[in-house]
C-alpha cells in the first residue's frame, strides 16, 4: 500500500476544495478492496450528459423514420423491411456487441465511432433517401447501436465500480428518460415546423455535443479491468468465474435472461396493443392520450430512477425485481377491464414503475452477476438477446390473440406472462446484491 507524503503547510488546500473527487481511480485502488473509487465531478457529469444526448440522437430514428420514407413515396413494404432489417441485426448483434466491449481497450474511443457512425447514418437518411443507402444506413446505425449499451455501463462501472453501481445507473436512467422526453418534443417540433427532413439533421447535429459530453470523462479515471467486470483474482468466489464457460454455468444469469425475455415478451405490445384500443373508441383524442401515455412512464422514470438505485443498495436486487413484475402483471389486468381511455392514461403509472425498476435493475443485476468474470459486456449481450427475443415475439402473439380472441384475451395473457416473470424470480433468482457490497 503506497504511503501519502505528508503535506507541507504551504501546499494544503482548504478541506471543502480538496478534490476528492478529483482523486484518479487507479489511485484509490491501491487503497485496497474496502475503497470506493472517486471520479472527478467533470467525469461524471460528462457522463451525465453523454447519455442524455445519446438519447437525444437516438430518438431521431425509430417512429420518425417511417414517417420521412412516406414522404419520400416509400412503399410500407420498402420501409417495413428496412426497420426488419435494423431490428434483426440489433438482435444478433446484442452479444458481439458486448464481446467487443470486454475486448476493448477504451470504452470510450469504441463509443465515439459508434457516435460517429449513428451520426453519419442520420445524414444518409436526410441526403440520399434511396434504398441502398438507407438499408446501409439502418445495418450501421443497428450495429452501432449494439455497442452502446454496453459501452455506457462498462464506462459506469469502470468509473465507480460495484458499490457505486446501483446509485449510478439510477442517474444513468434519469438522464436518458429527460434526453428521450427533450429530444420528441424538439425533433417532432422540427418536423412540424420545418419537414421530416429536419429531423435527421438535427440527430446529425446532436452528435457533436453527445461527442463532446464523451470527451469531457476522463480516461484515466475508467478501470479497464473494472469496466470489463473483472475481479481480484485472489478472490475465489469470483475466480472460479474467471473464465467464460463459468459464467454461463451461473444459474443467476440464466434465470435473470429468463425473466428478462418474460419481461419483454409481456411488455412490449401493450402499449401498441392499448393504442389501437384508444383509437377505436376515441379517434379524435387518440394521439394527444398516446402520447400522454409515453409521457407519464417518461416522468416517474426520470423522477424515481436514483432512488430505485438507492433502495436496491438497502433492499436488494429481488424485492425490487418483483415489484417490477408485479406492476407489470397489474398494469395488463387493467388494461383488459378499463374501458374509458382516459382512465387507461392513468393505468400508465404501472408503466413508468415497471420502466424505472428495469432501467436501473437490468445492467445492475447483469453486473452483480457477471463481475469477477472479465465478461460484464458479453453478460450484458446475453441479457439483451433475450430481451429483443422477448420484444419481438410480443407484438406477433398479442396482436394474433386479439384478432382471434379480442382486445381483453390479449391483455389478460400478457398479463399472465408477467405473473410468470413475478413467479419465476420470487422462487428462482438468487438475491445478487451481497457479491457487490463485498467487492
Amino acid at each position: 500500500m503506497p504511503i501519502a507524503r505528508p503535506s507541507r503547510s504551504s501546499d494544503r488546500e482548504p478541506a471543502p476544495e480538496r478534490a476528492a473527487a478529483d482523486v484518479r481511480a487507479d489511485e484509490v485502488q491501491d487503497l485496497g478492496p474496502a475503497a470506493r473509487p472517486a471520479p472527478s465531478k467533470q467525469s461524471l457529469r460528462g457522463l451525465d450528459w453523454f447519455i442524455f444526448f445519446l438519447a437525444d440522437v437516438q430518438t431521431g430514428f425509430g417512429p420518425f423514420i417511417a414517417v420521412y420514407l412516406t414522404t419520400q413515396k416509400w412503399t410500407q413494404a420498402q420501409i417495413g423491411l428496412v426497420l426488419s432489417i435494423g431490428g434483426i441485426v440489433g438482435l444478433i448483434g446484442q452479444m458481439p456487441g458486448g464481446a467487443i466491449i470486454d475486448a476493448a481497450k477504451s470504452e470510450r474511443r469504441v463509443a465515439g465511432l459508434a457516435i460517429a457512425t449513428i451520426g453519419c447514418c442520420a445524414l444518409a437518411y436526410a441526403v440520399w433517401p434511396i434504398f441502398p443507402v438507407v438499408a446501409g444506413a439502418a445495418i450501421l446505425h443497428a450495429a452501432a447501436s449494439c455497442v452502446l449499451g454496453p459501452a455506457i455501463a462498462a464506462i459506469s462501472l469502470g468509473l465507480v465500480g460495484p458499490r457505486g453501481m446501483a446509485e449510478r445507473l439510477g442517474r444513468n436512467a434519469r438522464f436518458a428518460s429527460l434526453g428521450n422526453g427533450v429530444a420528441a418534443a424538439v425533433m417532432g417540433t422540427c418536423g412540424y415546423l420545418l419537414s421530416s427532413r429536419a429531423v435527421f439533421l438535427v440527430t446529425f447535429i446532436l452528435a457533436f455535443p453527445t461527442l463532446i459530453a464523451l470527451s469531457r470523462i476522463r480516461e484515466s479515471e475508467i478501470d479497464i479491468a473494472r469496466a470489463h467486470g473483472r475481479a481480484d483474482q485472489e478472490d475465489k468466489e469470483v475466480a472460479r468465474l474467471s473464465s467464460l464457460l463459468g459464467l454461463l454455468r451461473q444459474r443467476a444469469l440464466l434465470v435473470f435472461a429468463l425473466g428478462v425475455f418474460l419481461l419483454q415478451l409481456a411488455n412490449a405490445a401493450m402499449l401498441p396493443l392499448m393504442a389501437g384500443v384508444v383509437t377505436t373508441k376515441s379517434s379524435e383524442w387518440a394521439p394527444m392520450l398516446i402520447a400522454f401515455c409515453i409521457v407519464v412512464p417518461q416522468a416517474i422514470v426520470a423522477l424515481s430512477s436514483p432512488s430505485v438505485g438507492a433502495v436496491a443498495q438497502q433492499w436488494g436486487r429481488r424485492p425490487l425485481l418483483m415489484l417490477g413484475f408485479a406492476a407489470l402483471t397489474i398494469r395488463g389486468a387493467l388494461f383488459a377491464i378499463v374501458h374509458d381511455p382516459y382512465l387507461l392514461v392513468a393505468v400508465q403509472i404501472f408503466d413508468g414503475v415497471t420502466a424505472a425498476v428495469f432501467a436501473v435493475m437490468i445492467p445492475l443485476t447483469v453486473a452483480d452477476v457477471a463481475f469477477g468474470s472479465g465478461h460484464f459486456n458479453l453478460a450484458q449481450g446475453i441479457v439483451g438477446t433475450a430481451s429483443g427475443i422477448g420484444g419481438s415475439l410480443s407484438t406477433v402473439v398479442a396482436g394474433f390473440a386479439s384478432d382471434r380472441y379480442g382486445s381483453v384475451t390479449a391483455f389478460m395473457g400478457l398479463s399472465g406472462v408477467a405473473l410468470t416473470g413475478l413467479i419465476l424470480i420470487a422462487l428462482l433468482m438468487p438475491e445478487t446484491g451481497q457479491r457487490a457490497r463485498r467487492a
